[in-house]
């Protein structure tokens, strides 16, 4: 069989992505590897320009787009009429692909599979800090040994997830694999009570979630409906003592009830992210001693964000092999997807 390297037809690609994470995600090995499954135009250089696309977007079959990708408008793809595939080494597509991405029959791939595994890891970092009351513990530093009547580890405690997204499936496969005895609790409109079940995790109503766990950890994505989701009338139900985690969207938790809930010691949060995004100067969060704020690093960071150029590098194989893609995003997913 013909090697892709050898064949004369190979498809164009063209990459764009911001010049600063390009070396990251593409680094020399997998644009080489890129190289020889499609003839890249003119290179995988990362630059953008951020008034439109290079010119070279008009002979383009595949598309490979990391962050820093403007957005595929109608006006953008009129400029690209063989434009056939995307394939996205990053996460969430909700900024890049537009209506028209699908009314022309584009297939979008995201690596958001490949970004899943670090969020996923951090997240249960979070947990056993929470678990042991990490924040409460050192803003009393010196104040001699601690409460053992106090939760600590995980053995016994329970876990409530919001949304059993992809990353929400992997932190509840990871509290499973655990040492750790923690009782899982989960809240997801969209799984049933048998698949709840299948995944190590017991399904209940988002009010009881909240009722009964010390540690609650928001993995649903920014919809509509999911807006505000966690209200003030809802953090008030977790128990005193309780943590908040959160690595999803920062919208979804009410900013100003979760400030008062803080500002009050009666919980603790662990934010990866915040609405608004960074928080004012000035905000009480940023100098409560019971949260810990870090600035969306929960996903893939320095050599880490080399997995999504390789995913994405793979999906261009199984994509010209007619493969299905383990990526794909279809219109009808977008919606429920981060």
């Amino acid at each position: 069989m013909t090697s892709p390297s050898a064949r004369a037809d190979r498809p164009t690609a063209l990459c764009v992505m911001s010049p600063d994470i390009a070396g990251l995600v593409l680094p020399d090995e997998l644009r080489g590897r890129l190289g020889e499954l499609v003839r890249l135009i003119p290179d995988p250089s990362g630059e953008v320009v951020h008034a439109g696309f290079p010119e070279e977007l008009a002979s383009a079959e595949v598309l490979v787009s990391s962050w820093g990708c403007p957005q595929l408008t109608a006006e953008v793809l009129a400029g690209a009429p063989r434009l056939r595939v995307v394939l996205h080494a990053a996460g969430t597509v909700k900024s890049l692909v537009s209506e028209a991405v699908w009314e022309r029959g584009i297939v979008v791939s995201s690596a958001a599979d490949a970004n899943a595994g670090p969020v996923v890891a951090y997240t249960a970092a979070l947990i056993t800090l929470a678990a042991r009351r990490t924040l409460t513990m050192a803003a009393g530093y010196g104040g001699g040994w601690p409460d053992h009547t106090l939760r600590s580890g995980g053995d016994g405690l329970t876990v409530g997830i919001i949304g059993a997204s992809r990353i929400g499936r992997g932190v509840i496969a990871e509290l499973a694999r655990s040492d750790a005895d923690y009782r899982i609790l989960l809240s997801d409109p969209y799984v049933t009570p048998e698949e709840a079940r299948a995944l190590g995790a017991e399904p209940v109503g988002l009010t009881e979630l909240c009722r009964r766990s010390a540690v609650v950890s928001v993995h649903a994505p920014l919809l509509p409906e999911t807006t505000g989701l966690l209200s003030a009338e809802l953090l008030a139900l977790l128990p005193d003592g309780a943590a908040l985690i959160n690595t999803a969207r920062g919208a979804i938790v009410d900013t100003d009830a979760l400030t008062r809930a803080c500002v009050s010691g009666r919980i603790e949060a662990y934010l990866d992210v915040t609405d608004p995004e960074p928080l004012a100067p000035h905000h009480p969060l940023r100098s409560l001693p019971n949260v810990l704020l870090t600035p969306h690093i929960a996903g893939a960071q320095g050599a880490e964000v080399r997995r999504l150029g390789s995913y994405a590098v793979a999906e261009t194989a199984r994509w010209l092999a007619g493969e299905p893609l383990h990526g794909r995003v279809t219109r009808e997913a977008l919606a429920r997807l981060a």
